[in-house]
């Protein structure tokens, strides 16, 4: 069981709520050791006194606010002691619309858990009203001698709390960037196409759909340079489009987000049981010639899905399909079921 960053009370109103902090997001991202070239050995990050070199051990280690001309010694009880109810508190000072509330403003997530079972009603009440209000909660809480402005929200069946940043840390982009454009005229036309293109890019929000396909490139590097491998290089960013091929670009987008939609749709469709008439068509066709059917393809998807991405990839670049470093894993096994039928097709 992952364990508390924080306990305290959440007060909203005159109701005090005991409850308990837990880390609700975690790091995947693929971490070096740094090393001395040509050796093992790994090089590491110590806490040394910068005069004398020696490493200096956890407790004799203070805080030191610097003013100029000296440093200000702080211990850390010193820091507990001057705000101890802010340190155990959450007060909610305020709900406000979700909407209200820019996303610049978000940093990190954490779960909120009630302290113990006999407060579960009152977390379960605070979390139905919310939900049902859609409201975010506003409020300052004290945690690592730092104070955070944070956002209670209902999440699922779950509160959560938001860290946020204050607003004098969120940048003026007007003052920071110099390169914005400013009452910049937009043509009708293009204005017209390029919202056709935003309706056919919509999607449902699914994110379990999306993963770090980066980590996993770096993933084959690893594996293709310790056993001698090569690894196919990516494609290349793309141009940037020139303003006077702007209405081409965007009406060729539209197009192709058509197209690839239709192909989903039809793909979805087969799945499910049904088939387009274009489907039958190219059914009874394969049925004509011998070529493999369904229930071979479907055969052929079911292997598939059981192999790793890596394994995926091994086949693919066995069957030296072309873009198969920048797939996803079902991309991969959808370009190795396409490639086997080829091949069997021309076989026959």
């Amino acid at each position: 069981m992952a364990r508390a960053v924080w306990s305290g009370a959440l007060s909203f109103g005159l109701v005090a709520l005991p409850v308990q902090l837990f880390t609700a997001t975690e790091s995947h991202t693929i971490r070096f050791n740094q090393l001395q070239r040509g050796t093992s050995d790994r090089v590491r990050n110590k806490r040394v006194n910068e005069r004398t070199g020696e490493e200096v051990p956890m407790e004799e280690i203070v805080k030191g606010f610097d003013m100029g001309d000296e440093y200000v010694v702080v211990e850390p009880d010193e820091l507990d002691e001057i705000a101890p109810g802010q340190s155990k508190s959450m007060e909610i000072t305020g709900f406000v619309d979700l909407d209200q509330v820019e996303p610049v403003f978000f940093d990190k997530t954490y779960y909120l858990a009630p302290k113990g079972k006999e407060y579960a009603k009152v977390y379960a009440l605070l979390h139905s009203a919310m939900a049902q209000a859609n409201k975010v909660g506003i409020a300052t809480v004290v945690m690592r001698n730092r104070e955070y402005l944070v956002a209670v929200k209902a999440e699922g069946d779950v509160l959560a709390m938001h860290t946020m940043h204050w607003a004098d840390e969120v940048r003026d982009p007007h003052r920071e960037i110099g390169s914005l454009p400013e009452e910049t005229q937009v043509a009708d036309k293009e204005l017209l196409t390029a919202v056709q293109l935003v309706e056919a890019l919509s999607i449902d929000w699914k994110p379990e759909e999306y993963h770090d396909t980066y980590q996993e490139k770096v993933l084959q590097l690893v594996e293709a340079k310790r056993t001698g491998q090569t690894v196919e290089k990516g494609e290349p960013p793309p141009r940037s489009t020139n303003v006077i091929n702007l209405m081409d670009a965007l009406r060729a987008s539209v197009e192709q987000a058509k197209a690839t939609r239709k192909s989903s749709e039809e793909e979805a469709h087969e799945a499910a049981g049904g088939r387009p008439p274009t489907q039958l068509r190219k059914a009874t066709e394969r049925r004509a010639s011998g070529t493999p059917g369904r229930a071979e393809k479907s055969s052929k998807i079911s292997e598939l899905e059981g192999l790793s991405k890596a394994e995926l990839y091994q086949r693919a670049s066995e069957a030296d399909i072309p873009g198969r470093s920048s797939m996803s894993r079902a991309e991969l096994i959808k370009a190795l079921t396409g490639r086997n039928s080829r091949r069997k097709a021309r076989a026959s």
